[in-house]
């Protein structure tokens, strides 16, 4: 409505300029007979016109040319007409013909006006209309680009790899038409395929024919092989895949093309449309090329904006069809000339329709309109009978039509049209920054990818200790190269029991080191979480009860309290070895156990259990009963091996 009122503003000085320089200029002598103007010669102005017609000159007549500049309203017309460049060029013709005041026009008298057209397409058409494309979108550079990373992160989900057959022979055809070089071999002979079909001529020979009929056949066959690999070693999950699918149906095509040519060219179409249709296969290749990801992400931004401009079809057909029936109501009998014939008219639906359709496209409404200007006779006949109804007259109704015309512009061409421009404008612009953008489509496909590596069984979960293979095995920038054990701790990723951790968590959690901290990736989590869970119904709700922060802090307590029961046991026997050295300092010493014996054996036997623990944090940690077992054990042992020593000691004395 804002650019609606900027356009209507800017227009009224130019149609007030109009007026002021071309009101009443526009008439003109016109012998009707020729069709041709009166030079200026014969007839000077309408005075002169008017006595030729007293006269009973019957070849004569003033006329005006019917889209003016005699008022506001007709000039805001003929500038429309100048701004969608319809019939504009008969208006700016008549404009730098003109002299004076019901004067006749002289060829170009008036050259300067050229400027006053020139000038007002450039800032009324260009600019002015072109507003009604512009959309302002509020959401900072920023938000920008965390909704983009968020909307795809959370569309996305991890899918359940092919499982391999167990049969021999199934597995090595599984194994064979996995492998890339395979695709890239099945691309090779599309384009090939595509290379002969791109020879056929219309005056080709009869050896040339034969030779692409066998040609295809051999591209048939090869095709047919491939269809039949995949079928064997995929088995039931070959029609998981579109592209499968599509593969099998065009094989299909083709086989039966080849065989019933003649019957299907007769009674439904072409075979070679068939052939057609393989070469949009063709689109497979770009998943295959690496430098091919701008055209996918160009091709992905046209699919996405197809859901918009469906809707806008609709709403551009309920528009139509409201004006259809207005236009049949008042317009079904108006005289057929200048762009109203048999064929465009709105004598019926389905014409009324096309007329609509045309004026949409901004295509020849000035001729549809110029019959609807005509209120009065010579210029139409309001007493022509039509059989088959009451209506009487061939005239139309200028301000009905204006009204008609104006506002189906407005609402189809400049608004409704130009959001189809809008909402691609804005996909491609979307396609294009991507490129820029840390992350983007490729590397959230590329995480469920290696996925199915780890979590064959699609639970949506991965266990703790495959963490760091895991994120060494991703592309950049998701990639964390080994050693990653420091940084995936200080991620705190949540645990669930089993020592699990859920993609979804790890994703975000990836995705916020890629894109930074900031509050933008906290305030849109909980709507990213919402979508997976609406993308993914079979995810079942979790509560961690743990985390990897929180494991690793567990892990450290466990050692340090480890350390200090050793330093609590290793003084207790020092202590209990310095009593016995004090009770038996006075016996044979040779035998005696001295205290530097004792901490030397102690230490010797607890070096290896001092060291640091350099097991990888992402194992699972051991238990408290697993940790203090051994060393109890050990304790025990020694203590045993003392209290024998002592009581030797003890015997000996005696």
């Amino acid at each position: 409505m804002n650019v609606l009122l900027v356009c209507l503003i800017f227009w009224l000085i130019f149609s007030i300029m109009g007026v002021n320089m071309f009101a009443g200029k526009y008439g003109y002598c016109l012998n009707v007979t020729s069709e041709e103007y009166f030079d200026v010669e014969v007839v000077n102005n309408k005075s002169e016109c008017d006595a030729l017609i007293a006269a009973n000159n019957q070849s004569a007549r003033w006329k005006t040319v019917k889209v003016n500049f005699d008022n506001v309203g007709f000039g805001y017309l003929s500038l429309l007409q100048v701004a969608t460049f319809k019939g504009w060029m008969d208006i700016m013709y008549a404009a730098v013909d003109s002299r004076k005041v019901d004067e006749q026009p002289k060829y170009e008298d008036n050259l300067y006006m050229y400027l006053y057209f020139v000038i007002f397409i450039i800032f009324g058409s260009f600019f002015t209309l072109n507003l009604f494309i512009g959309q302002d979108i509020f959401m900072t550079e920023e938000q920008k680009k965390y909704y983009n990373a968020m909307k795809k992160l959370g569309s996305k989900k991890p899918q359940k790899p092919v499982p391999r057959p167990h049969n021999k022979i199934q597995g090595a055809v599984f194994d064979f038409v996995s492998m890339q070089p395979f695709d890239i071999t099945i691309m090779v002979l599309i384009c090939l395929n595509m290379v002969t079909m791109m020879i056929e001529t219309d005056d080709q020979s009869k050896e040339m024919e034969n030779i692409l009929y066998w040609v295809n056949a051999v591209f048939i066959v090869l095709f047919t092989g491939e269809c039949v690999l995949k079928l064997i070693s995929l088995r039931h999950y070959y029609f998981t895949m579109g592209w499968n699918i599509f593969d099998f149906v065009v094989v299909i095509l083709s086989i039966v093309g080849m065989f019933l040519a003649d019957l299907i060219e007769k009674y439904f179409v072409s075979p070679t449309l068939f052939r057609v249709i393989r070469l949009a296969r063709i689109g497979r290749i770009l998943r295959l090329i690496k430098g091919a990801k701008g055209i996918r992400t160009l091709l992905f931004a046209l699919m996405m904006s197809l859901p918009a401009l469906f809707n806008i079809g609709l709403l551009l057909f309920l528009v139509m069809f409201i004006y259809a029936i207005f236009g049949m109501s008042n317009f079904a009998y108006v005289k057929k000339e200048s762009g109203i014939d048999d064929m465009y008219n709105f004598e019926t639906f389905g014409n009324s329709m096309i007329c609509l359709f045309m004026i949409t496209t901004s295509a020849g409404w000035d001729g549809l309109l110029a019959p609807i200007l005509n209120s009065k006779y010579p210029d139409c006949d309001p007493t022509v009978e039509h059989p088959g109804s009451s209506v009487r007259g061939d005239c139309g109704n200028p301000s009905v039509g204006i009204f008609f015309f104006v506002s189906y512009i407005i609402i189809s061409f400049l608004v409704v049209v130009n959001m189809y421009i809008a909402v691609i404008l804005e996909n491609f612009g979307v396609a294009t920054e991507e490129s820029a953008e840390p992350l983007g489509e490729d590397d959230f496909e590329m995480f469920y990818e290696v996925w199915e590596k780890f979590d064959s069984d699609a639970s949506q979960f991965i266990q703790y200790n495959k963490l760091t293979d895991f994120a060494d095995a991703l592309d950049p920038p998701l990639r964390m190269p080994k050693p990653n054990n420091v940084q995936l701790i200080a991620m705190d990723l949540p645990m669930v029991s089993g020592d699990r951790i859920h993609c979804l968590d790890i994703l975000f959690a990836f995705t916020k080191r890629v894109l930074g901290e900031g509050d933008e990736m906290d305030n849109l989590r909980q709507p990213m979480e919402e979508r997976f869970m609406a993308s993914n119904p079979s995810k079942v709700s979790y509560e961690p009860i743990t985390s990897t922060l929180r494991r690793k802090q567990e892990e450290l307590s466990a050692v340090v309290i480890q350390r200090a029961f050793r330093s609590y046991m290793l003084r207790k026997t020092i202590n209990r070895a310095s009593f016995l050295y004090h009770n038996a300092k006075d016996k044979d010493g040779d035998s005696l156990i001295t205290r530097k014996d004792v901490l030397s054996d102690r230490l010797n036997g607890n070096s290896t259990t001092d060291k640091v623990d350099i097991t990888p944090s992402t194992t699972s940690p051991p238990s408290y009963d697993s940790v203090t077992k051994p060393d109890k054990e050990k304790h025990e042992k020694d203590k045993t091996e003392k209290e024998d020593r002592a009581k030797d000691i003890r015997e000996r004395k005696k």
